[in-house]
């Protein structure tokens, strides 16, 4: 688990006025525990990729590195199939001082080839799967969490209370899109930070999905503040 010396090593890598602003506040939040980060980098219009999947790189080298303080913050990051099957991301620290969290991956179904670099030795990974998915013998047990199924998914309280029982205490939701919409809808998560581009694409893939409403006075208005990383621009939303 991420260390009160881990967070220290983060804020101490982190210059003004950003680490008083927004880092320290958000360990200072993280040390308590059970604390759930979501992120996600989007253009101007609110897409997270183009058609085609491609989004490398929407947003600028300032936000990688906050992204990559977010992870080295947290015990765990969390993501979809869909995005290590599409984006084959490492989810190490390797731009910033700072430890490397557990990765966790939901894969239900054990779809995922296992060469992907979420799988090789920088850093332990956990996969979730459904309570009835036969396990593959080539995977050790302690790497699979399994957790019940509700509505042909698996519900976010269930994934992050199966994590706490290995220990795990704080968790960035990381991608996608799908993965993170869902568990804000699931109403678990703290924080939401959308780090925003000033780029528009006109087309491509949308970023938050939330169950539809039907007034505007219905939608999330939650405190925020607002921070530049580079050319982007940061709101760091509060859902709690």
């Amino acid at each position: 688990m991420s260390s009160a010396a881990d967070r220290a090593q983060v804020l101490d890598a982190c210059c003004e006025p950003l680490r008083s602003a927004l880092y320290q506040p958000l360990a200072a939040a993280i040390a308590q525990g059970g604390f759930v980060v979501a992120q996600l980098g989007q253009s101007l219009d609110g897409r997270i990729a183009t058609e085609d999947g491609h989004s490398h790189y929407i947003n600028g080298p300032e936000s990688l590195d906050h992204l990559h303080r977010l992870r080295a913050l947290v015990d765990a990051v969390i993501v979809g199939a869909g995005t290590v099957a599409h984006d084959d991301p490492h989810l190490t620290t390797r731009r910033v001082p700072g430890p490397n969290p557990v990765r966790v991956v939901i894969d239900p179904s054990l779809r995922l080839d296992r060469r992907a670099r979420i799988f090789d030795q920088a850093a332990p990974t956990l996969t979730v799967i459904a309570e009835r998915t036969v396990p593959d013998p080539t995977i050790a047990p302690e790497q699979l969490v399994r957790v019940a199924t509700a509505k042909g998914g698996l519900p976010p309280p269930l994934i992050l209370a199966a994590l706490q029982r290995r220990g795990l205490r704080s968790f960035l939701i990381e991608g996608g899109a799908a993965t993170v919409s869902a568990f804000i809808a699931a109403g678990v998560v703290d924080r939401l930070q959308l780090m925003v581009a000033p780029l528009i694409l006109g087309s491509g893939r949308p970023g938050l999905q939330l169950p539809r409403i039907a007034r505007v006075d219905e939608g999330l208005r939650p405190r925020l503040s607002v921070h530049f990383l580079g050319d982007d621009v940061l709101f760091d939303c509060c859902l709690r």
